[in-house]
């Protein structure tokens, strides 16, 4: 590869780059690998011959960028779709739509294709599937593949203290708890602060198996906006792991991550009774206990051997910014005196900005985990400075009309004397050609 040439690559593509520099360095198994990266352990073996001879271009496809060679005529999906929307074929199902296409008008699809083409137009609505049958679920193989993480709220202190909440990230494949804290509440900010010491001190596992939690999960239908960008509603946590590349696995049942709602029985059994014991009964001391004895001891008697020596964490690149990725996101707009308006803040924009910024434009307002703000403008951090308070509206001078002038000046100079008495004449003051309005009495 020349010392000018770029590579155009993901986060994947960086990931899968150094889980098969691992292979090749021997950290890695083939099988390991395939399981990490969701391959086969074929295509691995490829993977590290194409990274041999070609570094890490290896790990592209060779067709990025160009069109598929198996994608359909796209004249036969819009005759399709010209048939189907026919209004003799309302309610038609897609198998007996692709049999109808067929036999009318000789058009031979798949009923999958052709269901996928009526679900994105509008025509046919998926279909819940039943609860499959709930069924043990076998170990992940190795550290880092798959981590549970969830909050308990309970009486820690036992009225000694105040309310507070466990947290706990623990890993499906040893059953050993790698964090823990005690937080005030389960919000958001106080779980990315969690998350930012785990990350930190592991790097990124593959994925996260949490509850529907309204910090994980929206429970509404998608806007305007998102369904036009073909995204649904996510938090703001999932936000920040999917641009870490960790996946989020929504547990339908609290019997699905049994590992740590097993452990917090455990733990509000012992470790209450352990924080009873040394007369601990604030947040502070007790999250010194957790990290200086509790874990480790914990760990000791209750974690097990994976079936797999590795560590799939991955490590934190030079472009993961945790303090812009770990932050409270949202959108705002610019207003015609260039100021945007925060949790009832406001920041003034600056002239000088190292990119456009015009009116009524969107502005992504960070707000960090040390209670900074940010503004930021197509991947730019934008100057500002906060106002002391909400800048005054500037109010437009009244226009008023010719003809309303007039009728002023005319009845500033009327008689006090109704003029329709017998012998009394206009004063002299009053205009020969009153306005018409004034006619009216």
């Amino acid at each position: 590869m020349r010392l000018d040439e770029r590579l155009n690559m993901g986060k994947q593509d960086i990931d899968k780059v150094h889980v098969i520099r691992g292979v090749i360095d021997r950290r890695y198994t083939q099988v390991e690998a395939a399981r990490i990266l969701r391959l086969s352990d074929r295509q691995v073996r490829r993977l590290c011959v194409r990274v041999c001879a070609d570094g890490a271009r290896g790990v592209l496809h060779g067709l990025r960028g160009q069109p598929s060679n198996h994608r359909l005529d796209p004249e036969l999906l819009g005759m399709a779709l010209s048939a189907v929307h026919d209004p003799l074929w309302d309610e038609f199902g897609p198998t007996f739509a692709q049999q109808k296409l067929e036999d009318r008008y000789g058009i031979v699809l798949s009923d999958e294709t052709l269901r996928k083409l009526m679900i994105l137009t509008g025509i046919w609505e998926s279909r819940r599937h039943r609860a499959k049958h709930r069924a043990w679920r076998e170990r992940r193989s190795c550290l880092g593949e798959l981590v549970q993480l969830d909050g308990s709220p309970h009486d820690w202190f036992e009225g000694r203290g105040p309310a507070c909440v466990l947290l706990i990230f623990i890993d499906d494949a040893t059953s050993r708890i790698l964090y823990g804290v005690f937080i005030e509440v389960e919000s958001t900010l106080h779980l990315m602060r969690a998350a930012k010491v785990y990350l930190r001190k592991w790097g990124r596992p593959i994925a996260l198996y949490v509850d529907k939690d309204s910090i994980y999960n929206v429970n509404r239908e998608a806007s305007v906006d998102e369904d036009l960008r073909g995204e649904g509603p996510i938090t703001q946590f999932t936000r920040a792991m999917s641009e870490l590349a960790i996946e989020v696995i929504l547990a339908n049942s609290p019997q699905a991550k049994g590992r740590v709602e097993r452990g917090f029985d455990t733990h509000q059994d012992r470790l209450v009774k352990e924080l009873r014991l040394r007369g601990i009964s604030n947040i502070p001391d007790a999250n010194e206990y957790l990290w200086g004895e509790y874990l480790s001891e914990h760990n000791r008697r209750f974690a097990v051997e994976p079936a797999s020596p590795a560590d799939a964490h991955r490590p934190l690149l030079d472009l993961h910014d945790l303090a812009a990725i770990l932050s409270v996101q949202v959108d705002r707009q610019v207003s015609n005196d260039f100021v945007v308006r925060h949790r009832n803040r406001f920041f003034q924009i600056g002239p000088q900005q190292p990119v456009r910024v015009c009116r009524k434009a969107k502005v992504c307002v960070q707000e960090r985990l040390d209670g900074s703000i940010r503004l930021v403008a197509k991947g730019q951090r934008l100057k500002f400075h906060e106002l002391p308070a909400r800048p005054p509206r500037r109010l437009a001078p009244r226009v008023v009309r010719t003809k309303e002038l007039a009728n002023k000046a005319w009845r500033k100079t009327r008689p006090l004397v109704n003029p329709f008495y017998a012998g009394f004449t206009l004063a002299p003051s009053v205009p020969t050609n009153p306005p018409a309005s004034a006619l009216r009495w």
